[in-house]
C-alpha cells in the first residue's frame, strides 16, 4: 500500500507554516527522500507524520496509509516505524531483549526467540542477542535498531537523517542495507537528508522544501 500525502503543512502556534504543501505518494517498496535547508521544518514534517509533533505546531492535510488518515490516529495506532540520527537502542537491555521489544505481544515464548534470532542473523549479528547495546560498533547499532523497527511490522518508515553519523563506507553500506529492507518488505519509506548521495541511492522521488 502506498503512502499518500496531500497538502501537508505544518504551522507554529505564532506564525506562518514552515514549508509550502506538500503532496506525495511513497509507492510500496519505495523510498522518497525530503531535502532542503536546516530549520525548514524536514525534521518536524516526519514527526506529524508519525504523530510526535511537538506541542505549539499544528499540521493540516492528509497523510492516508492502509485506506487510514495517519493524522487522525494517536501515534501507537499508525504503524509508522522511525529510523533516528542515532540508532538508539535501551541502553538497560540487552541486544536481543532491544529487538524484542518491538514484537507485538501476542508473540511469545519459542516464537519470539525465534523471530529475534532470525532477525538478528539477517542483520549478520547472530549470536549477539546477550550483548550489552554499548558494545555494538555504529554500523552493528544501525542495524540493529533497523531490525527491531522491522519487528513491530510498520506498514511505513520515516528516517531522518540516519546515515548522517556513519563514515562514508560504512554509510553506503548500511543504507544499501536499510533500503534493501524497505524494498523486501514491500512498504513505502520517507527520508530525510541533506545528503545528494543519499537521494541518489534510494532512486525514489525527490522533493526540496
Amino acid at each position: 500500500m502506498s503512502l499518500n500525502l496531500t497538502q501537508i503543512a505544518v504551522t507554529p502556534k505564532a506564525g506562518r507554516p514552515l514549508f509550502a504543501p506538500l503532496t506525495l505518494v511513497i509507492s510500496p517498496g519505495q523510498v522518497a527522500t525530503v531535502m532542503g535547508p536546516s530549520g525548514i521544518g524536514k525534521s518536524t514534517l516526519l514527526d506529524a507524520i508519525g504523530g510526535h509533533l511537538a506541542q505549539g505546531f499544528s499540521v493540516s492535510g492528509q497523510a492516508v496509509l492502509n485506506g487510514q488518515d495517519l493524522l487522525t490516529l494517536p501515534a501507537e495506532a499508525r504503524r509508522v516505524g522511525v529510523l533516528f540520527q542515532d540508532a538508539l537502542l535501551f541502553p538497560h537491555l540487552s541486544v536481543g531483549d532491544n529487538l524484542a521489544f518491538g514484537l507485538a505481544q501476542s508473540v511469545t515464548g519459542r516464537a519470539r526467540k525465534e523471530a529475534v534470532d532470525q532477525a538478528l542473523e539477517q542483520a549478520g549479528l547472530a549470536g549477539f542477542a546477550a550483548r550489552d547495546p554499548a558494545t555494538l560498533s555504529g554500523g552493528q547499532r544501525a542495524r540493529a535498531a533497523l531490525m527491531r523497527a522491522l519487528l513491530a511490522k510498520p506498514l511505513a518508515l520515516l528516517l531522518d537523517e540516519p546515515f548522517s553519523r556513519l563514515d562514508a563506507d560504512l554509510r553506503a553500506e548500511i543504507r544499501r542495507f536499510v533500503f534493501d529492507h524497505v524494498r523486501a518488505q514491500n512498504i513505502p519509506a520517507l527520508m530525510v537528508t541533506h545528503d545528494a548521495s543519499d537521494a541518489d541511492a534510494a532512486g525514489g522521488p525527490v522533493v526540496t522544501l
